[in-house]
C-alpha cells in the first residue's frame, strides 16, 4: 500500500462501480436470506445509487424515479433509502449529505470513505484494522458503538493529477 492508502483502494473502487447489476443481485441474495423484503421501489433506488458511481443526494434520485415514473414522492424515497441503509445495502455520507452502495451488502461492518471535494468521488476503504481499531478505543472508553461512518475529505489522485 502506497503512503497515502490509495493503491489497493482504487481496486475495490472501480471494481465495485462497474459491477452495479452483480451488486444488486447480492443485495437481493442477502435479502432472502435475512427475509427482507427488496420491494420494486427498494431495488430501483438501490440500482440508481449503485449505477451512479459516486454519491448521489436523495432529491436527485427522486428526479431520476420521476423521469421514469413521473409521480415518486419525497416520503416513499426516504423510506426506500432508509431500508437500504437499515440492512447494511448502502452509506450516508453525512458530510456530504449524499448516499452510496456498500461493499460487501452481506455483512455489517463500520466502514471509513475517502471523499474528494473536488470531483465528489468516494472511495470505501476496505481494511477492517481502520474499523476494529476505532472500535477498541471506543470500548476502552467504556462506549458502545452501534453505527459509524468515518469520512475523510481531502483531494483523490485523479483530481491531484489534473
Amino acid at each position: 500500500m502506497s503512503h497515502d492508502g490509495t493503491d489497493n483502494q482504487h481496486a475495490h473502487h472501480s471494481h465495485h462501480h462497474h459491477d452495479a447489476k452483480g451488486f444488486v443481485r447480492a443485495v437481493e441474495h442477502a435479502s432472502k436470506e435475512r427475509g427482507l423484503r427488496l420491494t420494486p421501489l427498494r431495488r430501483e433506488v438501490l440500482q440508481l445509487v449503485a449505477a451512479a458511481g459516486k454519491p448521489v443526494k436523495a432529491y436527485d434520485l427522486l428526479d431520476q424515479l420521476r423521469e421514469q415514473h413521473g409521480n415518486a414522492a419525497p416520503p416513499t424515497v426516504y423510506r426506500a433509502l432508509d431500508f437500504l441503509l437499515e440492512n447494511g445495502f448502502i452509506h450516508k455520507l453525512e458530510s456530504i449529505n449524499a448516499f452510496v452502495s456498500c461493499h460487501h451488502p452481506a455483512e455489517a461492518h463500520q466502514v471509513p470513505f475517502l471523499i474528494c471535494d473536488t470531483c465528489a468521488s468516494a472511495q470505501e476503504v476496505c481494511d477492517e484494522r481502520v474499523a476494529e481499531l476505532i472500535e477498541a478505543q471506543a470500548r476502552a472508553l467504556g462506549f458502545r458503538p452501534q453505527a459509524q461512518t468515518l469520512e475523510v475529505h481531502g483531494t483523490c489522485r485523479n483530481c491531484r493529477k489534473g
